[in-house]
């Protein structure tokens, strides 16, 4: 334990812990931050810590080494050069040129690898990192840390069935601390009241608001969408695949005023007019919500370009918000001369069964939608940055897959795992006896999932 406390006490002096008002990658607001980084500018520290590292793991079964990016692969390199067990890069994002792999190294399927974090917080970041080791076919026994927050990141981590092990817990550092006399009084008070708030329940439960997603959000119809749905109280899209004008207007006059967006696919409408989009958008002005064309524009920028503004249905003329696929790239949906009341959705993964899009593609969507000001959110089945609208589609209280291929997936789900902004309901409601009892019965659990994620 000496060798330990000297340890700490000698980074400590690294300025590796800093006090103030702090954003933490988990989301979380926090008066510490700790960063252990400036370590790797001192070689014999990083000595000692691969060292410590070393004589804490269980089991020395392990044939590679690999850090979750960026910060701990320092320590990771510093690990495997004194252990002389190989090291595995894994990437936070495929760069898409080179070889586009997301984890570089020589390895083989079946392989025992230990991974090295800096600090747990959620463990959200080395839970992505196991996930794609895993799906390379390597086996993960052991997990070693240097810091735990003891803010429920070990005990998720854990609860996964991964052996996980740190060198220090944020109390004992603060004890040594403390004990030393290394810290000002206002430090300390600073100290005891993280301690005191610091509460795991809390922590895993909670979810970034909509008046706290309108601060982040941009763009104006991303905004207006936030308005709506606070001003209503519902979450829900109901997407409408009906092929007869008169059909879609009839539910839109039913469930209007439980619906934050109406989506549609007009290019299925037999008897399109403007005159029904007329009295679409007079609905949607009375009854206060916003017009969705669910167009998926899947081509060069070009041709994009052409079918968001000409054609019979000239969508950028009366859609509030258009969707896209992002197969041709970020320049697709780049150039698209769209109106400043029309906001873009991304599809970066679709609900259906067997879709192929990988998550490499999946990171790679979503990197083309946070640097494109035009894209409000993205449709996708997974928590996705909270620069982004969430919209999850496929959504049932029946859990079952249909047969044309598309998995469901429950409102609470779609809140509570995925952290979904927005659930969109088609057949449940529109094909249901009662459409605006059904209408209602899904606003309800949709707007109760995400209080209780608040």
């Amino acid at each position: 334990m000496e060798e330990k406390e000297q340890f700490f006490l000698e980074i400590y002096n690294l300025g590796i812990i800093k006090f103030g008002n702090f954003t933490l990658k988990s989301g979380m607001n926090s008066s510490i931050y700790i960063d252990f980084r400036p370590i790797a500018s001192k070689p014999d520290l990083l000595i000692k810590l691969s060292d410590l590292l070393i004589h804490e793991v269980t089991s020395y079964d392990f044939e590679l080494i690999c850090g979750v990016p960026y910060a701990a692969l320092p320590i990771a390199i510093t690990l495997s050069l004194r252990s002389k067990i190989p090291l595995i890069i894994k990437r936070k994002e495929n760069k898409g040129y080179g070889t586009e792999r997301m984890i570089e190294g020589i390895y083989k399927t079946g392989q025992n690898c230990l991974i090295i974090e800096d600090v747990i917080t959620s463990g959200d970041s080395l839970l992505k990192t196991v996930i794609d080791l895993e799906k390379e076919g390597l086996i993960i026994k052991n997990i070693m840390s240097i810091l735990d927050r003891e803010q429920g990141g070990i005990e998720n981590i854990k609860k996964r069935g991964y052996n996980i092990r740190t060198l220090f817990r944020i109390g004992e550092i603060f004890e040594i601390l403390k004990k030393k006399h290394f810290l000002k009084r206002k430090e300390i008070d600073m100290i005891q009241f993280f301690l005191r708030k610091k509460n795991i329940k809390n922590f895993k439960n909670k979810r970034i608001s909509y008046e706290e997603k309108k601060e982040i959000i941009s763009h104006p119809i991303g905004k207006k969408l936030i308005d709506i749905t606070l001003k209503k109280k519902t979450n829900l899209i109901v997407s409408v695949d009906f092929i007869c004008a008169k059909n879609i207007l009839k539910l839109v006059n039913l469930i209007g005023d439980i619906i934050c967006g109406l989506k549609l696919h007009v290019d299925i409408i037999n008897d399109f007019s403007f005159s029904f989009i007329n009295c679409l958008k007079n609905i949607s002005i009375e009854k206060n919500f916003l017009l969705f064309e669910d167009r998926k524009l899947c081509d060069v920028g070009t041709t994009n370009l052409l079918q968001l503004h000409y054609g019979i249905h000239k969508i950028s003329s009366w859609a509030d918000i258009v969707t896209a696929h992002v197969l041709a790239g970020g320049m697709s949906i780049r150039n698209l001369n769209i109106p400043y009341n029309m906001g873009l959705i991304t599809i970066s993964e679709m609900s259906s069964y067997g879709r192929l899009s990988d998550d490499n593609y999946i990171r790679k969507a979503l990197n083309i939608s946070l640097k494109n000001p035009k894209v409000i959110g993205t449709v996708a089945q997974r928590k996705v940055d909270d620069r982004l609208l969430l919209f999850t589609p496929g959504i049932h209280f029946l859990k079952k897959k249909n047969n044309v291929g598309n998995n469901y997936t429950h409102p609470v789900k779609a809140f509570e795992k995925n952290r979904s902004d927005f659930i969109i309901v088609g057949k449940a409601i529109s094909q249901s006896f009662n459409p605006k009892i059904t209408a209602e019965e899904y606003r309800n659990a949709g707007w109760k999932a995400y209080e209780n994620g608040l």
